[in-house]
């Protein structure tokens, strides 16, 4: 007979230690389709390992990548804490990205000097308002915010493509259907010269780091994770459910928004339909493996984040298959699921006492 437990408190070796055994795994497991593929392993993961640590410039890409995962893995991780399931950050992301080109563009007579920070504020309420809609929707009518943020990811994607061919086109784009580029007042400024790198990582990582306290030592956090560990207890504690499910899905949606103000105002210049390859999917692994803290969130990002520049550097110099990098990704974010599970429940095994006559 064989039963899932829910774990009771788990020990902080078993917390740092099982995201590390995941990534081991991942790893092991990916040695499969690399040698089907007729590919060295040690060879591989040296071009793995060599495309995110070989050069400045590869580390950067790294971090560049990273960046938005920080988001929408805080995203992810805060929302998920107050049981509040939002599979929207991807849809959230455009509204960020939306907002940042509406305003950065110049649109809007916006000064130079305070241009960034009202491309930012409009980003943050824009995908704030994604997430409030469906949590309004669970608060008030009992709404599945699962299908609810799933489906209007895709809502949103539609009317970002009518918003990339009408009022937010490019006029001198030759018919690509993108937006104007943001004016040189409204970028983020880069870390360091000659890289894609830029300050949304330091914005990523005050966030990571802000989220981490207020989580852990303000009164906030404690609603938050009493709403989440039994929303019913907290009711009947005082605790104000609705408000407190409010205010963390603003919060949520205004990560998500993020991400995108960053992709559009920090790296692209400019809003298309692709600038997303599934960032706020990616988030939600990000988030559960760190195990829905905020400072895992950052280390989750950037293992996340290796991985991806990581295996397209090693498909292109071990001339295999594109594809086959994607299923590496794939197999090393399929073990961080798994091992989000067992962090969480165990699996006992064993013949029940009724069945053994």
């Amino acid at each position: 007979m064989i039963r899932i437990e829910a774990r009771g408190s788990q020990s902080l070796a078993w917390k740092i230690g099982l995201p590390i055994i995941s990534a081991i795994l991942a790893l092991i497991l990916a040695a499969i389709p690399l040698t089907l593929a007729g590919a060295p392993i040690l060879d591989s993961y040296a071009q793995m390992f060599s495309g995110v640590f070989g050069s400045k410039f590869a580390f950067s890409e790294m971090l560049t990548r990273a960046t938005p995962l920080i988001f929408t893995g805080l995203a992810a991780a805060l929302a998920f804490r107050g049981k509040l399931w939002n599979i929207g950050a991807e849809g959230q992301l455009y509204l960020g990205a939306m907002a940042a080109a509406a305003i950065g563009t110049g649109v809007f007579d916006v000064s130079g000097m305070i241009l960034i920070p009202t491309i930012i504020l409009f980003g943050c309420a824009a995908g704030a308002f994604g997430m409030i809609v469906p949590a309004t929707l669970k608060i008030r009518f009992g709404a599945d915010e699962v299908v609810t943020t799933l489906l209007l990811n895709f809502i949103i994607i539609i009317f970002l493509q009518y918003m990339l061919e009408g009022p937010l086109k490019d006029p001198m784009g030759l018919g690509w259907p993108q937006s104007s580029p943001i004016l040189d007042q409204g970028m983020l400024p880069k870390v360091m010269d000659r890289m894609r790198i830029h300050y949304g990582l330091i914005i990523a990582l005050l966030c990571a780091a802000f989220a981490q306290f207020m989580l852990v030592r303000s009164v906030w956090g404690f609603k938050l994770r009493a709403v989440g560990e039994n929303m019913n207890a907290a009711r009947h504690a005082g605790i104000p459910v609705n408000r407190s499910l409010l205010m963390v899905a603003a919060l949520s949606g205004a990560l998500a928004g993020l991400a995108g103000v960053s992709e559009v105002a920090g790296l692209k210049g400019y809003l298309t339909a692709d600038l997303s390859p599934g960032f706020g999917y990616t988030g939600i692994v990000v988030a559960m493996l760190a195990g829905l803290s905020p400072a895992g969130v950052v280390i989750a990002a950037l293992f996340i984040a290796s991985v991806f520049v990581g295996a397209d550097s090693m498909s292109r110099a071990m001339g295999v298959s594109s594809y086959l990098a994607d299923l590496v990704v794939a197999t090393a974010l399929l073990c961080v699921l798994l091992g989000g599970f067992l962090s969480r429940y165990k699996i006992i095994t064993g013949v029940s006492q009724s069945g053994g006559k």
